[in-house]
C-alpha cells in the first residue's frame, strides 16, 4: 500500500501575518513557493487525525461548546516536557497568540495549555508521558 499523506489546510484572514506567526511564533519549517503564491506550506513530521467529543473538547480547552469562537476542531502540538509547554505557549503569545488556557496538570496525567493563532485557531499544546506522537 502506498503511504498516504494529509494536510490540514487553514483558512486566514491575512496570509502574511499568519505565515509570521507560524515561522516564528511555533517554529515550523516553510516550504519555499513563489513569492506571488497565494498559499504556504509548512512541513510536519507527521499528521495524526485525532477525533474527540465536541463538547468534551471545548470542555478541555475551556471554552463554552456553543461559543461562536469555538469552531469543534483543535489542533495539537506536542513537546516532550511541561516547560516546553509553557516555553511554546509564551512564544506563540509573543508572536501574537491569545492564551485561552495556561498550561497545567491534566486529568489524564499530562500537561498542556491552548491558545487562539492570529485567526481564531485553537491549538493545544501538550506534553502527554503516556503517548508519544512524533518520530522516535
Amino acid at each position: 500500500m502506498e503511504p498516504r499523506i494529509s494536510m490540514i489546510t487553514l483558512g486566514v484572514n491575512d496570509l502574511a501575518t499568519a505565515i509570521r506567526f507560524y515561522e516564528q511564533g511555533l517554529g515550523l519549517p516553510r516550504r519555499p513557493m513563489p513569492d506571488e503564491a497565494p498559499v504556504a506550506f509548512f512541513e510536519l513530521n507527521g499528521t495524526w487525525l485525532g477525533l474527540f467529543g465536541h463538547d468534551a473538547l471545548a470542555a478541555d480547552a475551556g471554552v463554552a461548546p456553543s461559543d461562536q469562537g469555538f469552531r469543534g476542531v483543535a489542533m495539537a502540538h506536542n513537546v516532550e516536557s511541561p516547560q516546553q509547554v509553557d516555553q511554546l505557549l509564551a512564544q506563540a503569545q509573543e508572536a501574537g497568540a491569545q492564551l485561552i488556557k495556561p498550561g497545567q496538570s491534566t486529568d489524564w496525567g499530562g500537561y498542556a495549555g491552548y491558545f487562539a493563532d492570529p485567526d481564531g485557531h485553537l491549538w493545544e499544546v501538550a506534553c502527554n508521558p503516556h503517548f508519544w506522537v512524533g518520530p522516535r
